[in-house]
């Protein structure tokens, strides 16, 4: 495929808004632009708006001189990507919705649906923090905690489209219960939400965990506990992580890696506490920030082309 003023109609769909991109074939964005999912409105609606959004940038490129060859979706919740099929999203509402196949038939071109945290992984590895190693495990940590294990630039989906759900390994068996109803999984312990709650819940005023982080830089004991207890029960999914899948690097994403050296340096030497044999991987913050899930949706539907 040439490269000449071709580009991927790109959408990365969250419960909130929609990150949506015209990508050359090498990476670089043509145009960018945000909508607002409005979740509210029923998965209908929000497909509606998929599509109509896909379509219009679509537009968007050839009015520019630039030739739409593909279009690539990212989506959150459980995802069948042989299929096309976005099986399940509590923050958008999808249950079974055929996302590949409508957005091949509105726009006319070849479309491929992916999981958000599998191509947000797949653009770390190929080409943002990861891009050095051959294997690379992509962390990201906001509400909830999940990951993707990217191998040589392709990204496991799993058996039912669940791979990397890091976040529900159990590393505190007494630890508050989670939303998938189990008690102890690791986002309820040190996802960012998790961290605002059990702040809150100890200091008995509302606060997020960017503020916990702050505090805790600046010296306030109980933060720092809180900061800590959830710095350690990550390094014990991380552990498990590398025991499972032995990669060379570990790219740390999501809200909480804006945190930058105040967690990625306490959360290094925790890591390295609990290898033995294991080798210690590169533990990095993604470089990409918010493009990640476009980028990958894009390279999706490139790699579906080739």
């Amino acid at each position: 495929m040439t490269s000449g003023g071709e580009v991927v109609v790109a959408l990365d769909v969250g419960g909130t808004g929609m990150k949506c991109a015209l990508v050359r074939p090498d990476g670089t964005v043509a145009h960018a632009e945000r909508h607002a999912t409005e979740a509210a409105r029923g998965p209908e609606a929000v497909v509606g708006t998929i599509l109509d959004v896909a379509e219009a940038l679509a537009g968007k490129a050839r009015a520019d001189g630039l030739t739409p060859v593909a279009c690539g979706i990212a989506v959150p919740g459980v995802v069948d990507e042989a299929r096309g099929v976005a099986v399940w999203s509590a923050n958008v509402g999808f249950r079974d919705v055929p996302l590949r196949d409508l957005a091949q038939a509105r726009l006319g071109l070849p479309a491929a649906l992916g999981h958000d945290v599998r191509v947000g992984g797949l653009a770390e590895a190929r080409l943002g923090a990861g891009r050095d190693a051959r294997h690379v495990l992509f962390v990201a940590i906001g509400t909830g905690i999940a990951a993707a294990h990217v191998v040589d630039g392709s990204a496991a989906v799993g058996a039912h489209g669940a791979a990397g759900e890091i976040g529900h390994i159990l590393v505190r068996p007494d630890g508050p219960r989670c939303g998938c109803g189990r008690p102890g999984c690791l986002e309820a312990v040190s996802s960012a939400s998790a961290i605002g709650r059990r702040y809150t819940a100890l200091a008995g005023s509302a606060t997020t965990a960017a503020e916990v982080a702050a505090r805790a830089a600046a010296g306030e004991e109980l933060a720092a506990r809180v900061w800590r207890e959830a710095v350690e029960a990550l390094a014990d999914g991380l552990a498990t992580g590398q025991a499972l899948f032995d990669v060379a690097a570990m790219v740390i994403g999501g809200g909480l890696a804006q945190a930058g050296p105040a967690l990625l340096d306490p959360l290094r030497a925790a890591l390295r506490e609990r290898l033995t044999f294991h080798r210690e991987p590169r533990l990095v913050a993604a470089a990409l920030g918010d493009e990640a899930g476009c980028l990958g949706a894009a390279l999706l539907a490139l790699d579906t082309l080739d």
